[in-house]
Parts: structure tokens; C-alpha cells; sequence
């Protein structure tokens, strides 16, 4: 029975092949938009976790002032020294690696090329705070760290624009007036997590940076790295207890710095975006409803048109529910199919939008069953109404209408 109930229904839905079409496409479209619409999200909250990870893998970044970002009120709060990275190393348990980081701004000069880059004075522990590998070359010398030493290590874009093709380890370029060698080349990053150029950058020795470029001894940042495992709430409060200290900061003072903990902002910004994702996606299932609401209307004009076929099976022998179960299984067939052909379209267009705007394409097959699913319901819940209608017809009046 089953069997036969669902040829009668495919029968049926080839019989009218526009109608067929046009009915479904509010399921289509609905399926589609939804999972276009998650896929891009959770792109989009992959590329931001990539790119807030890229900054470096349980890194603290730890900045003068009281608050973070834009119009933070570091101008009122003393920098940091050297030595303030070295006494973190030393003191503070489950710290891998402290990077101070002194920045300035300049022209990079190469022959007739020259490029606005930035300039960051650090040690050889930058390398490893923020998972930098050398694509070529080598790190700074631990003599060349001391001495202050005219050499640099590029970011891919400086390479670009400044070498192009030619090979710039053993080359020297001009940063303001400050010459010096190129001695390694850094594997290319991209984005960083709030927008930035990670490889718009010349890494110079602290020291050669504060005397030739900053002219002071001041340090911007200071990036700590951790060990894997380690209790990063305990790390932070022994690292703010040893710098209130150091900043002699007494028990009423707030602090005149401020700890930023990468996995806590990658885990926001996650965060942020799967809501964001999440409702997207709500509003594009109300779509869905409408194209439920579509099926209805045109089952419902099926049935008053096979109102005489209906009486004919009702006057045979055919049982309402036989009835009631064909018209219904041509709702479900038709949403399917709109479901089917939604997500043809939507991983079509999942896979262009994505690489339109820079994200990675990630298949979620949890929401393609589900949106799937979903359009199913659909053509039972919206295809119900019409069935039963057809179900409960009067043999004998169904014969008569014409």
C-alpha cells in the first residue's frame, strides 16, 4: 500500500511539473538561505578563532593604562622596562617565554622602493610568543641582541613590496636613517584578529630599536607566553601581583596596567559570531513557514481539483485514511524535494560566498540533515490540513462536482 500511495503521489507531482516547482520553491529558498547562511557564520567565527590564535597560543598580553583598545589611558601610566620581562620570567610560575615589545613607526627603503611598515624592537622570545616560524635566514645572534645590532627580520608583505622576486636575506634596507642587514624572513601569517597586516613588520633587537628609533627605554608590551596546561587564572593574578609591586602600586590603587588573555577574546569573539549566526539563521527559517504556507495553498486547490478522482477511489473501496495518507505523502515528496534542491543550492553558494569574502568553507552536515529534516515537517505539518480535508469528502458529493 505504502508503495503504491507513493507512485500515485509521484504520479501526480510529474503531472504538473510547474506547479510542482513553483510550490516548492519557498522551501528551497528557505533551506537554502538557512544553511548558506550557518555555513558563512561559522566560517566566519573559524577565521576569527584562527586568526585570534595565530597571535600565539596561550599568550597574555599585558599593556600600560587601565583599559584596552581605542582611547585606552595608557598616556598616564608609566611603560614598562626590560627589565620588567625578565622579572616575569624569573618569578613567575608557568611562564614559557617573555617577549618586552618596543613599536615604532617608519619609511622602509630598498633601492627605489620604500614601504610604511612598523617597526618592532624585541628578543629572540617574540618569535616564540607569537608562533612565528623563519621561512629563511636565521633569528638575531645573542651578541647582536646586546650590542644593539643594525639587523632585521621581514614579514612577507615588507618582502613583497620591497623585494618582490629578489632574495632579501643578506640585503640591507633603510628604516629612517637607521641601515641594516636583513638576516631572516618570516613564514607569512596574513589577518590578524582585529584586522591587521601580521606581516607588515621589520623585528629588530630591542636594543638597536630604543637607541636608533624610540630614543628611550620604554616597552609598549610585553607578551607572555604559557605553558600548556597551566592554570592561566593563576599565572595572571601572581604576574599582576609581581608588577603592582615592581610599579610600587599600593593596596587601594587600581592598576595602572592591564592583562589581555588571547583565549578569552577568541572565545568572545566566537561566541559573538555563533549568536550572530545562530539569529541569521532564524530569520532565514522564516522562510521556511512561508514556503509551508505555499505547500498548504496549493494542496489545497489539488484537492478541490480531484475532487470527482477522490470520490471515484472513495466510491471503490478506497478508505479515507488511504486517502488522507496519499495527499500526504505528496506534501512530504514535494518538501523533500525542496529541501533537496536547497541544499544543492545552498553548498553551491556556501562555497562561492566563502571564498568571496576570505573565510574558510566549513561543511556542517548536523545542519543540512536538520534544515533537511526540518523541510519534511514542513510538508506534514502544512500538508496535513489539505489530506484530511480530502479524507473526510462525501463519495457521493465528490462525484457530483464538476
Amino acid at each position: 500500500m505504502w508503495w503504491n500511495t507513493l507512485l500515485l503521489a509521484l504520479r501526480e507531482i510529474r503531472r504538473n511539473l510547474l506547479r510542482s516547482f513553483l510550490t516548492i520553491l519557498g522551501i528551497v529558498i528557505g533551506v537554502a538561505a538557512v544553511i548558506t547562511m550557518v555555513t558563512i557564520g561559522q566560517g566566519a567565527t573559524k577565521a576569527v578563532s584562527d586568526q585570534i590564535t595565530s597571535l600565539g597560543t596561550n599568550l597574555l598580553m599585558v599593556r600600560p593604562g587601565q583599559r584596552l583598545g581605542p582611547g585606552r589611558d595608557a598616556a598616564g601610566s608609566p611603560p614598562f622596562r626590560q627589565a620588567d620581562a625578565e622579572a616575569i620570567a624569573a618569578q613567575v610560575a608557568g611562564v614559557r617565554a617573555v617577549a618586552p615589545q618596543a613599536s615604532s613607526g617608519g619609511i622602509a627603503v630598498y633601492g627605489a622602493r620604500n614601504w610604511s611598515t612598523v617597526v618592532q624592537g624585541t628578543t629572540n622570545a617574540w618569535f616564540e610568543t607569537n608562533n612565528w616560524t623563519l621561512a629563511d635566514g636565521r633569528a638575531f645572534e645573542e651578541a647582536e641582541q646586546r650590542a644593539g645590532a643594525a639587523v632585521c627580520v621581514i614579514g612577507a608583505t615588507v618582502r613583497r613590496e620591497l623585494f618582490g622576486a629578489e632574495e632579501p636575506v643578506g640585503s640591507r634596507l633603510r628604516v629612517r636613517n637607521l641601515s641594516c642587514e636583513v638576516v631572516g624572513l618570516l613564514q607569512g601569517k596574513g589577518q590578524g584578529g582585529i584586522g591587521q597586516d601580521q606581516d607588515d613588520v621589520v623585528v629588530m633587537p630591542i636594543n638597536t630599536v630604543q637607541r636608533r628609533l624610540t630614543g628611550n627605554l620604554n616597552v609598549g608590551t610585553l607578551l607572555v607566553s604559557m605553558h600548556d596546561g597551566v592554570d592561566a587564572e593563576a599565572v595572571k593574578a601572581d604576574l599582576t601581583r609581581l608588577l603592582r609591586e615592581r610599579r610600587k602600586l599600593a593596596e587601594s590603587d587600581e592598576n595602572n596596567f592591564n592583562v589581555l588573555d588571547t583565549k578569552q577574546l577568541a572565545d568572545t569573539l566566537s561566541g559573538t559570531t555563533q549568536v550572530m549566526t545562530m539569529l541569521l539563521g532564524a530569520v532565514a527559517a522564516v522562510s521556511l513557514l512561508v514556503g509551508g504556507i505555499g505547500i498548504m495553498n496549493i494542496m489545497l486547490v489539488s484537492v478541490t481539483e480531484r475532487t470527482r478522482e477522490i470520490g471515484i477511489r472513495l466510491a471503490i473501496g478506497a478508505l479515507g485514511h488511504e486517502v488522507l495518507l496519499q495527499f500526504l505523502i505528496e506534501a512530504v515528496v514535494l518538501a523533500a524535494l525542496g529541501g533537496l534542491v536547497g541544499i544543492l543550492i545552498a553548498t553551491a553558494a556556501s562555497v562561492v560566498l566563502t571564498g568571496v569574502m576570505g573565510v574558510p568553507y566549513v561543511f556542517d552536515l548536523g545542519i543540512n540533515l536538520l534544515s533537511f529534516g526540518f523541510a519534511a515537517l514542513i510538508g506534514i505539518v502544512f500538508g496535513y490540513f489539505p489530506a484530511r480535508r480530502a479524507a473526510r469528502l462525501d463519495p457521493i458529493e465528490a462525484l457530483r462536482h464538476e
